[in-house]
């Protein structure tokens, strides 16, 4: 294992989700802030920013069912309801009944469902209070994400179950590397060494082999799409969006759409180049960006 990830591994703890182990980061000192990783990794996603993130917050940051070092079972439904249960039995366990939240790609659609639960009273594990959410690029609205070609094969039809076996391969590399590749920044591009601690994160548990189920949220942001854009719509809670405007998926396009949809939108671009990784392609930039976010909530107390 590469030796920064195995330093973040082994700074880690694990909790019980209803039989299962779930792997996270807990430190610092300060206001709470859950971390919400996205797909298809984990969270040493936040790993260039966590050293400036836990000199001013308690930061929190847990793997998600089937991704990264947690639980990966097969005979398992992955949801985003799901993910959003497992982050409110986290912030449970450990006492947290006030939180600021930073989410990215399926994290943002975590953190969707954490906003709707929270206008419409439905928490799972007992109220908690968002004090803030800034999303991260993510498939905020359906009509404006334009997820890849292998991303939909994968999870959208049956070649992820017909694919499943061969998980770990060199050919599963060879077809996952160019859509990685794809959603970095044109100047940005993950080097080999960061290419193969992806693959090491995907593959540790066998995890390769349920990541077509865990692609499957897809569907949950149809499903949920009119719910979560009605807590957006409604909620006091200060948003903030950071964009990596390259990004094929959900770079300028979602932002344009998010600044037509949420009433007075909050919206920062960052560099042309920036993709669909921006705390991992312009850390810096995000801290900036993030921490006055903060600022601005808290200044108005």
């Amino acid at each position: 294992m590469d030796a920064e990830l195995a330093r973040w591994k082994a700074a880690g703890q694990s909790f019980d989700y209803l039989g299962f182990d779930v792997f996270y980061r807990h430190e610092g000192q300060g206001p709470a802030l859950l971390l919400v990783h996205g797909y298809p990794f984990n969270s040493f996603d936040w790993s260039a920013i966590w050293p400036t993130l836990t000199e001013r917050f308690t930061v929190i940051a847990p793997d998600m069912m089937g991704m990264g070092f947690s639980a990966k079972p097969v005979a398992y439904r992955y949801s985003v309801y799901d993910h959003a249960d497992m982050h409110e039995a986290l912030l449970s366990h450990l006492g947290v009944r006030s939180a600021h939240v930073l989410a990215h790609d399926l994290g943002d659609s975590v953190a969707q469902e954490f906003l709707a639960r929270n206008e419409f009273g439905e928490q799972s594990y007992g109220a908690w209070n968002i004090e803030s959410i800034t999303w991260l690029n993510g498939g905020l609205f359906n009509e404006a994400y334009t997820p890849r070609a292998m991303q939909k094969l994968m999870s959208a039809t049956p070649l992820g179950d017909l694919m499943s076996p061969l998980q770990g391969s060199v050919l599963s590399r060879r077809l996952l590397e160019p859509t990685i590749n794809e959603m970095f920044g044109p100047n940005t591009k993950p080097s080999r060494q960061l290419m193969d601690t992806f693959h090491q994160i995907l593959e540790w548990g066998d995890g390769k082999r349920v990541l077509h189920k865990v692609g499957r949220f897809l569907d949950d942001r149809y499903t949920h799409r009119n719910r979560w854009v009605r807590a957006m719509r409604k909620t006091s809670v200060s948003l903030r969006l950071i964009d990596g405007p390259v990004d094929p998926n959900s770079g300028a396009h979602m932002a344009r759409r998010y600044a037509e949809v949420v009433p007075d939108a909050d919206v920062v671009m960052l560099a042309d180049d920036i993709g669909h990784w921006p705390q991992i392609e312009a850390p810096e930039a995000v801290l900036t960006h993030f921490l006055a976010h903060i600022d601005r909530v808290t200044g108005q107390r």
